[in-house]
C-alpha cells in the first residue's frame, strides 16, 4: 500500500511539473501572438500589392513574351517549405512535411529549424527571418529560372485561418500564370510593360516568401499556444484524478493502520 502511494504522490509531482511547463510555454505563445499577427497582416498587404502589379501587367499583349510567363513541358520543380522553428505545436510541423510528401521529385528549399532539418545542412529560422534574406533568395530563384535549371517553382506554407485553424497548401509562383490577370484600362508603365514585369518578378517572388514565412510563423504561434492550452487541460485532469486515487490509497492505508491497532489492542 505504502509503495502504492509513493508511486502516485511521484506521478503528481511530475504531471504537475508538466502542467507548469505547458503553461509557461503557452505564455510565452501568447505573448508573441500579437506581434506575430501585425507582422502577417503588413506581410499579406504587402504581398497582395505587389501581386496586383504583376497580375495587371500579365494581362498586357507585350508582356506575353517575358521569360517569366513562358510555361515549360518540364517537370523540374523547385519548392521552398516553410515550417516550424520548433516543436510542440499540434500538428502544425506534420502538416506541412505530409503535404511535401506530394512531392517527392522536387527539390525543396527549407525555412524554418526544422524543415531545415530535413532538407538541409543549414539553419534558416522563420522567426526574424528578413526581407533582404527573401530579396536574396528571390533574386537567386530568378535567375535559376532564366538559366533553365527548373521548370516550376511554387512554395509550401501554412495559411492562417484562425486561432483554431491552419492548413498547409502549396502556391505555385513561377511561371506567371496569366489566368489570374488583371485588366485595368489608362495605366502607363515607363519606360514599357515587358521592361516593368522582368525587373518586378524578383519583387514579387520576395514579398510572397516574406508574407509566407510571416503567416506561418503567426500559424505556429497559434498553434503552439492551442497545444499547450490543450496539454495543460489534459494535465490538470490528470492531477485530479491521480489525486483522488491518492487520496482513496491514502485513507485505505490509514484504515488498515486503523484496523491492526485496534486488532492488536483486543488481544
Amino acid at each position: 500500500m505504502s509503495a502504492n502511494i509513493k508511486s502516485l504522490r511521484v506521478r503528481i509531482k511530475s504531471v504537475n511539473s508538466t502542467l507548469h511547463l505547458t503553461k509557461a510555454m503557452g505564455l510565452v505563445a501568447s505573448s508573441k501572438m500579437r506581434k506575430a499577427s501585425e507582422s502577417m497582416t503588413n506581410g499579406r498587404e504587402y504581398a497582395e500589392a505587389v501581386k496586383l502589379t504583376v497580375n495587371m501587367l500579365a494581362g498586357l499583349n507585350e508582356c506575353k513574351n517575358s521569360p517569366y510567363m513562358q510555361k515549360k513541358d518540364g517537370e523540374r520543380t523547385k519548392i521552398i517549405i516553410i515550417a516550424g522553428d520548433r516543436g510542440l505545436a499540434g500538428g502544425y510541423n506534420a502538416n506541412v512535411f505530409r503535404l511535401a510528401k506530394e512531392f517527392d521529385n522536387a527539390e525543396f528549399i527549407p525555412i524554418g529549424k526544422r524543415a531545415c532539418e530535413r532538407f538541409s545542412k543549414e539553419t534558416v529560422l522563420c522567426e526574424g527571418y528578413s526581407f533582404d534574406s527573401a530579396m536574396a533568395l528571390a533574386k537567386k530563384l530568378c535567375k535559376e529560372f532564366l538559366n533553365g535549371d527548373f521548370d516550376k517553382l511554387g512554395i509550401i506554407s501554412t495559411e492562417y485561418i484562425s486561432m483554431l485553424t491552419q492548413q498547409a497548401k502549396i502556391e505555385y509562383l513561377l511561371p506567371i500564370d496569366d489566368s489570374n490577370a488583371v485588366k485595368v484600362a489608362g495605366a502607363i508603365f515607363e519606360p514599357n510593360e515587358l521592361t516593368v514585369l522582368n525587373d518586378a518578378i524578383p519583387e514579387y517572388i520576395a514579398g510572397m516568401i516574406i508574407a509566407k514565412v510571416k503567416e506561418s510563423f503567426a500559424s505556429e504561434v497559434s498553434a503552439r499556444r492551442t497545444a499547450m492550452d490543450s496539454a495543460g487541460k489534459n494535465a490538470t485532469q490528470m492531477i485530479d484524478d491521480l489525486q483522488l486515487k491518492y487520496n482513496r490509497a491514502r485513507q485505505g492505508a490509514i484504515t488498515q493502520e486503523i484496523t491492526e491497532i485496534v486488532a492488536g489492542a483486543g488481544k
